[in-house]
């Protein structure tokens, strides 16, 4: 699990280098990715892999609107490179090879599993961000 958490940890650092991301922030991007990463283990055992991706990525949003306060950042740049470890890149690159294969059930199954987590993605962030906003107002 360590080992793991260190590479999510610079998965998700080296990923913003790409976005430009200044150069102050790469230690918090690549923290918020292994926080979600670390959630997203500690779930997936218990739970399917898309309620553990949704929640891993509620904590990377939450995380993030952390660090965007505490900052003066905008949020984009914690959570994009937050949710790197989460996003199932390798999963649909096998539905679209399976594709070709002409193995169409694989494919079928591995795409909707891809589609599944990518909107668990989506939605954790989503609420995550209606969450925040929702504890601003009702702080002031």
């Amino acid at each position: 699990m360590i080992v793991q958490l260190i590479t999510s940890f610079i998965a998700s650092a080296t990923f913003c280098i790409l976005f430009n991301t200044p150069k102050r922030m790469l230690f918090q991007c690549g923290l918020a990715g292994m926080l979600g990463w670390m959630v997203f283990l500690l779930l997936d055992p218990e739970w399917k892999s898309v309620v553990a991706t949704f929640f891993a990525t509620v904590v990377v949003g939450a995380v993030s609107q952390i660090f965007a306060r505490s900052f003066k950042t905008p949020v984009i740049i914690f959570s994009v490179g937050g949710i790197i470890p989460l996003v199932p890149g390798g999963l649909a690159y096998d539905a679209m090879r399976r594709f070709i294969e002409d193995d169409y059930n694989t494919a079928l199954q591995a795409a909707v599993q891809a589609f599944l987590l990518s909107g668990a993605i989506a939605t954790g962030l989503v609420l995550s961000e209606v969450l925040g906003q929702m504890f601003r107002r009702g702080r002031k």
